[in-house]
């Protein structure tokens, strides 16, 4: 795909839309399409990753491993949303497994490249790290109301066995 079709397609991406048309070019330069069938693990949790995505069209689910538990999901992403943005900040390993719910297509960037974009023009910099920060902000969000669900009903059924045995043994 040429990098006039990629700029095209990141100015009508939530993640992107709204960067200046310069940004979007320099964006665009170190970009690729990158698509995903249905089923497909895109990373896993502890792995190395070199690029960051932005959705196109499709939905990923991101599981984070738990003991004794397994892969449980925490959030499902779509169209427009950021996924893989441990890479960006060189932390080594993601943080979570993301698999592909349905047929999916990326627009992939490569994360060193724009580690190295963001240092040298500031501008974009501080752009997309804006941008990144609230989408984990969304995310955490998002994941303690899913911790609540899980967690809470237990919590609650605990309450109500406790308060029954207790009348049981007052009466």
């Amino acid at each position: 795909m040429e990098t006039q079709q990629l700029q095209q397609i990141l100015m009508e991406l939530r993640f992107t839309a709204g960067l200046s048309e310069g940004e979007q070019q320099k964006l665009a330069r170190i970009s690729r399409a990158r698509d995903f069938p249905k089923g497909t693990t895109i990373f896993t949790e502890g792995s190395a990753h070199k690029d960051i995505y932005v959705i196109r069209t499709g939905r990923v689910e991101i599981c984070m491993s738990i003991p004794a538990r397994g892969c449980l999901p925490v959030l499902t992403l779509e169209s427009g949303d950021l996924v893989g943005w441990s890479s960006i900040l060189k932390l080594g390993e993601m943080t979570a497994t993301v698999v592909a719910l349905e047929d999916t297509q990326t627009i992939a960037i490569d994360a060193a490249s724009l580690r190295t974009l963001c240092d040298e023009d500031h501008d974009i910099g501080y752009q997309i790290m804006h941008r990144i920060a609230t989408a984990l902000s969304q995310r955490l969000v998002a994941s303690r109301l899913q911790v609540l669900d899980m967690f809470g009903l237990e919590l609650f059924d605990d309450v109500d066995s406790y308060e029954n045995s207790s009348r049981g043994t007052a009466e």
